[in-house]
């Protein structure tokens, strides 16, 4: 099987490079703007959609404008790559899996990604990278690339670059060295329970650094704003939020990792994240109830990371050969894993159960894995397989589709 991964590097760059590479993703940033308003422009006058092959005609004339002739010191190809992304997402868009395109900002997610590997030369003995106009970078070398390189993206994070090599290679069919198979139950007071008793604790980053977190923001509120003690800062409070994110992602790499080499088969909770971190806070003439409650739960929700374990779970068990199957959540909790009876009242609290039927007692989460477990053999004795409204990815949050 064809497999893509992806190599993420710190840069080790100068002065003049960091400047040629800000330069660059603001190349990037407007034409993904301009054309996003063209094309809002056009959709409000009636007229449709303007295709790849237009746009790319709009960017040649660009180029060549005087008004805008600085996007001829950026690498075209590039520049047409960011035409590609706006292009995928209105696909995405009318496809459902994505909200509508929004305009992009400075210093959010600055990035531009060359597509052609005909243009990049990789010397991983001297740990460097050549890229066009940018020349010779140096890279911090953690690990050896495998396979052959396909496309680089540039990226920029809380004041540092990072460079992401995508490479693909042929491995042979993989065939999992377990055969057991696992429900998985996700929660907040316990990050992950198995059907077999095996619980994963929360890390909760967000959790432990929130006062941290709002010491700092307390702090950005007393500065002037766009001052230079405010742009510091932000800064800070940036690397705290990327601290916070990095702390999360490693964690759940440990837990995924640990969870796919032992079980070849993993049911989990086809859970819909964003419908259930929705605020609570209503309208003025319809006023939520429970507000404060409700908005603690979802910032627990968003800090275990659900989407992102499973998503993790997904492309490792199919490097592994193994599988993930997705199983409605409805009962899950309050069925009794021994006879089948559900009733709200069998769930006692957040850890306890008990069946008003036939007495059985267990951990809840335990309980709801086992139930999960059951429904996942249901499902694979009825011959079906239970959609997830949505594409199964196959790659980590490093990883780069190809669009060349």
């Amino acid at each position: 099987m064809q497999r893509l991964q992806a190599f993420k590097y710190e840069l080790r760059t100068d002065d003049q490079q960091e400047r040629q590479m800000r330069r660059f993703a603001g190349s990037c940033r407007f034409v993904f703007n301009r054309a996003l308003a063209l094309q809002k422009e056009r959709h409000e006058r009636g007229e449709k959609k303007l295709g790849y092959a237009g746009m790319c005609r709009l960017l040649t004339g660009w180029r060549n404008s005087a008004e805008t002739e600085w996007l001829g010191d950026a690498p075209v190809h590039p520049l047409q790559q960011t035409l590609k992304d706006l292009e995928r997402a209105y696909t995405n868009f009318f496809a459902r899996r994505a909200d509508f395109p929004r305009f992009k900002k400075k210093g959010q997610g600055d990035s531009f990604r060359y597509p052609d590997p005909k243009q990049i030369k990789l010397d991983q003995e001297n740990s460097r990278i050549f890229l066009p106009k940018l020349g010779w970078l140096r890279y911090r070398n953690s690990r050896q690339v495998s396979g052959i390189v396909k496309n680089v993206t540039v990226i920029q994070s809380c004041g540092k670059w990072y460079i992401s090599i995508q490479t693909e290679f042929e491995v042979p069919d993989p065939v999992h060295p377990s055969t057991s198979m696992a429900g998985l139950d996700a929660g907040v007071a316990k990050l992950a329970t198995l059907s077999d008793g095996t619980v994963f604790e929360p890390v909760n980053s967000f959790q432990k650094n929130k006062k941290k977190l709002a010491a700092l923001q307390r702090q950005l509120s007393r500065k002037v704003k766009f001052s230079n003690n405010w742009q510091k800062q932000k800064r800070k409070i940036q690397r705290l939020h990327s601290c916070i994110a990095n702390i999360r992602r490693d964690y759940l790499h440990k837990v995924t990792t640990t969870i796919s080499k032992n079980h070849a088969m993993i049911v989990i909770e086809d859970l819909q994240v964003k419908n259930m971190s929705k605020s609570s806070a209503g309208a003025v003439s319809q006023p939520g109830r429970n507000v404060r409650a409700k908005s603690g739960l979802n910032r627990s929700i968003l800090d275990q990371g659900w989407y992102e374990m499973r998503r993790q779970l997904e492309y490792k068990q199919l490097w592994r050969g193994g599988q993930v199957l997705a199983i409605p959540p409805a009962y899950t909790s309050q069925r009794c894993a021994c006879c089948g009876h559900t009733a709200k009242e069998n769930r006692l609290s957040q850890s306890k159960f008990r069946c008003l039927a036939c007495g059985y007692t267990a951990n809840a989460d335990v309980n709801g894995a086992r139930n999960i477990l059951a429904a996942g053999h249901a499902v694979l004795a009825c011959g079906g397989m239970v959609q997830s409204g949505r594409p199964l990815k196959q790659e980590p949050t490093e990883m780069i589709q190809a669009t060349a």
